[in-house]
């Protein structure tokens, strides 16, 4: 079973335009229940995953929204009520021009009652299940520690997807996965941003501290790197990149989820999610997939492994 615990959840909303300027009538609309957990959480739910649920802490006209069109698509969502209206993301892509504009609402700041009932509500929606939980998106440090504090108390797998003080702070509680991107792992290594995507991605299973433990990063055009203490693998596929970008690393992050929870080894999930993070990018809206095509994708996915690395 995969629980995402959406702290951080907004109301995406896509817009297609002929040209972003002047007044334009939509050429498409597409609204999701949105937010990194959320998003991750859905593209698992439309992978296959074997049973999928989540919990959001939401309020207002687009919380509500948000809980409509979550349980529209067939997620088991799970609704905390908030103090502060729930935020709306809007991205618009410019069909002349090819290029996306992004405005993004700042993450509501949760006060720790709220936190806490978000954290209770998703160990109840896993119940006895063996599962993974997805913690990602706009964390406070204090929050993503109690996020990986309660999981554990349950008993549960967490996979962590965020960025700065809360990424550090996550990570010294020992979650199972950590997914971040180039600019996050350079950025809570100290290290350069250039720094070889192999160094980053052993350095970043060093400060895990659990064999058990794995790391991945990923790397734009250059593909994916997993460690899981003992290797360092690189997925890479030639095809299409897509105009819609948005959500493909929280598509990605569904993808490993979805098939670490069926067993698979850890080349079949970066493969899996490989094909997941391609397929979202071809459709507007963040975690929207059609699961044909990332299954598709994910069989011409290449995992080979790389050398091991060694911190500087």
């Amino acid at each position: 079973m995969i629980v995402g615990i959406a702290l951080s959840p907004s109301l995406d909303v896509t817009y297609v335009v002929d040209r972003l300027e002047g007044i334009q009538r939509p050429l498409e609309v597409v609204r999701v229940a949105g937010g990194k957990s959320l998003n991750a959480a859905r593209a698992s739910m439309l992978l296959g995953a074997d049973r999928v649920a989540a919990s959001a802490v939401l309020s207002g006209g687009a919380g509500a929204d948000v809980a409509a069109h979550a349980r529209a698509q067939g997620l088991d969502l799970r609704v905390v009520d908030g103090h502060v209206a729930t935020r709306t993301c809007v991205s618009v892509f410019d069909r002349t021009t090819n290029e996306l504009t992004e405005i993004y609402e700042h993450a509501v700041a949760l006060d720790d009652d709220e936190t806490d009932r978000a954290l209770a509500v998703a160990v109840e929606a896993m119940g006895s299940a063996s599962g993974w939980f997805l913690a990602s998106g706009g964390l406070s440090e204090h929050h993503a520690r109690q996020a990986m504090r309660r999981v554990r108390e349950a008993g549960g797998r967490i996979a962590l997807d965020t960025h700065g003080a809360a990424l550090r702070a996550g990570i010294a509680e020992g979650p199972d996965l950590v997914k971040v991107n180039r600019e996050e792992a350079a950025q809570v290594l100290g290290c350069a941003i250039d720094v070889p995507a192999d160094e980053l991605v052993s350095g970043l299973h060093d400060q895990l501290g659990a064999a058990a433990c794995r790391a991945v990063v990923t790397d734009g055009a250059d593909g994916a790197w997993a460690c899981d203490g003992t290797r360092v693998l690189h997925a890479t596929m030639t095809g299409p990149v897509g105009g819609f970008p948005v959500g493909s690393g929280d598509s990605f992050l569904g993808g490993l989820a979805t098939a670490f929870d069926a067993g698979a080894s850890l080349t079949g999930a970066l493969a899996l999610a490989t094909g997941a993070g391609v397929a979202n990018a071809q459709v507007p809206g963040p975690g929207v997939l059609d699961p044909s095509l990332a299954r598709e994708v994910a069989a011409r996915v290449e995992v080979r492994p790389y050398r091991a690395s060694t911190r500087r």
